[in-house]
């Protein structure tokens, strides 16, 4: 071993103390979805969007409770600047044979619902316009759920496909475990402190698929070679010389992708909150899960050098300068 390996930080060994933090993160996630569920917005659970113009900068807090006070169910945000706002209103939960029977009714009422919105927060301030108003239908809502959760799952599935081809299918299964365990913990989040999860929300989701995987592939291409080159090492050490030798990259590459995200979340208004908060999230369980899970679950299933030698070529007979031998 060279003096360079004594320096190491020793991911490998605190393997099980990651693995039961993890195991831990990824039952309460699903405890919560169990029991709590998502706290769907407006784009799956269909309702009426509103949007309101100020003359100038206004506070959301009045305009919540003064709907409140109207017995509307209503989710009120800044929408691209302080004059702005959006405002959700979303139905009452229904069967599914109520929700088609209300979807017609809905549409032809949108303007009804527009109007008395308008006429509440005008008796506040008579100088507000009504930008817009746009019906969701629950049947369209409840397709954008299917949708998201088949181009999740095609996304697993074109990985899968991908890193076996690229490495070995051990690493694939190793790759798709530590998206899983990313995808859960960062919707287990959403759901535990029902924060709204919507389509901004999904797409996060996938983008976070894609960070972590990319993030993946370069410790297990790093893996590969050591396993190769670093011949008289045991798995563990190959893995983690590996670790520490992609270590900085990973570092450098999480905090730049943070400083942007923190930037969204505080200064990019509230309509884009939930998108860099479940970014955020996304990034942080990524980086340790590249880092412990996917790693840890090569041990895990044997991976071994052989398994990534190259196959030999057949003997056909014959010497390097083509003569029978």
């Amino acid at each position: 071993m060279n003096t360079t390996t004594k320096k190491m930080i020793n991911f490998v060994g605190a393997r099980k103390p990651a693995m039961i933090l993890s195991a831990l993160l990824i039952m309460a996630s699903i405890g919560s979805l169990v029991v709590n569920g998502l706290n769907l917005g407006v784009d799956f659970t269909g309702g009426t969007v509103i949007e309101i113009g100020y003359p100038e900068a206004t506070e959301v807090e009045p305009i919540r409770q003064a709907l409140a006070k109207a017995n509307y169910d209503a989710q009120v945000q800044h929408f691209g600047t302080a004059k702005d706002v959006l405002i959700r209103i979303t139905p009452p939960k229904q069967s599914d044979a109520e929700k088609e029977a209300a979807s017609d009714k809905a549409k032809s009422n949108k303007a009804t619902i527009g109007d008395k919105v308008f006429a509440i927060l005008k008796a506040s301030d008579p100088d507000i316009t009504l930008r817009r108003v746009e019906f969701v239908g629950p049947q369209i809502g409840d397709e954008l759920r299917d949708d998201g959760g088949i181009a999740m799952l095609l996304a697993l599935a074109g990985i899968l496909a991908y890193v076996t081809l690229r490495f070995e299918f051990r690493f694939s299964v190793g790759a798709i475990i530590a998206l899983m365990h990313d995808v859960i913990i960062t919707v287990g989040i959403f759901s535990l402190f029902r924060i709204e999860f919507d389509l901004t929300i999904l797409a996060a989701v996938l983008a976070i698929i894609g960070y972590s995987l990319n993030d993946t592939i370069v410790v297990f291409d790093r893996i590969r070679e050591n396993y190769l080159k670093l011949r008289k090492t045991g798995s563990e050490e190959s893995i983690n010389i590996s670790i520490n030798q992609t270590l900085a990259r990973t570092i450098v590459t999480s905090l730049t992708t943070l400083l942007v995200l923190v930037a969204l979340y505080f200064l990019g208004g509230e309509i884009i909150h939930g998108f860099s908060l479940a970014m955020i999230i996304g990034v942080i369980v990524g980086t340790y899960s590249s880092i412990y899970v996917a790693s840890s679950s090569l041990i895990m299933m044997g991976i071994t050098r052989e398994a990534l030698l190259p196959p030999e070529k057949e003997d056909d007979g014959r010497e390097e300068d083509g003569s029978v031998v």
